[in-house]
């Protein structure tokens, strides 16, 4: 039972997360030898104001 846990800036359209989970899976499945039914994804939409990278927040960066 694979958990596959994405967590990226809020904005992407349920297109895109629907796409993004099918291929996910498909790559489990090709790579773990598993059953798509049993591959779990969750996504997690963090919003720019709480991700920081190098200790700038994702909101502030090109300002």
């Amino acid at each position: 039972m694979p958990i596959v846990r994405v967590e990226m800036w809020s904005g992407r359209t349920h297109e895109q997360k629907a796409d993004l989970a099918r291929l996910i899976t498909e790559a489990v499945v090709n790579v773990a030898g598993t059953r798509p039914e049993v591959v779990t994804v969750i996504f997690e939409d963090v919003p720019r104001e709480n991700w920081a990278v190098g200790g700038v927040l994702a909101s502030d960066a090109g300002k």
